[in-house]
């Protein structure tokens, strides 16, 4: 049995949907982090980053996203190519979200809203966070024009790791208008089913 500890959160939703998609049973138990869950047992002793999201696959622990994304679609045998340049593809698109879009946007979601209260809005953070999301969201667009999804014909977990994080553009400030084909990706992704269902199952 798979069992997700996670919380409504871009990189959470990122397994909770590929769950959906991959079609392989499994429970999710849904970690409190403003009750600071992640830093007791049993989860950190699971966990050694204290993050969320951790996939326990016959009592084996997976943690870090890309990790669990790569885990599961090599389990079920979907989403991520056996082998090859195919497979290479994929990996460059999901370390891009991990390596990048995820702190970049991350942060720039920290700087708007995660910021203590009453602190005075540091203008140089949201400047240089928010340059980068645009100049990420332009490489996105570059990739996207001729190409129906990251990786090319095929949607893979590279979209589903990425998707989670763009989708929520507005509450970073940040709109798509000048970004037609990441709008339409966005867009294209939002309706599957499977990942309605899995954004619905991120929720407490």
């Amino acid at each position: 049995m798979l069992t997700l500890y996670t919380a409504d959160t871009p990189n959470g939703q990122k397994i909770t949907i590929a769950l959906e998609e991959l079609g392989l049973p499994h429970k999710v138990h849904h970690v409190n982090l403003s009750a600071g869950e992640q830093h007791q047992p049993p989860f950190s002793v699971m966990s050694p980053n204290h993050k969320i999201p951790l996939l326990v696959d016959d009592s084996t622990p997976v943690f870090e996203s890309g990790a669990i994304l790569i885990h599961l679609a090599d389990k079920a045998g979907k989403l991520l190519p056996a082998a090859g340049v195919e497979r290479s593809v994929v990996l460059q698109w999901l370390f891009l979200q991990v390596g990048h879009i995820g702190p970049m946007l991350g942060q720039l979601w920290f700087f708007r809203h995660g910021a203590a209260k009453g602190s005075p809005r540091n203008e140089q953070a949201l400047e240089r966070y928010g340059r980068e999301t645009l100049r990420l969201l332009g490489v996105f667009e570059e990739r996207l024009r001729d190409k129906a999804y990251l990786a090319g014909d095929e949607y893979t977990i590279a979209d589903i790791a990425s998707f989670p994080w763009i989708r929520s553009h507005h509450e970073l400030g940040v709109t798509l208008a000048d970004f037609p084909a990441v709008a339409d990706w966005v867009e294209r992704i939002g309706a599957r089913p499977a990942v309605q269902r899995g954004l619905a199952a991120a929720k407490p």
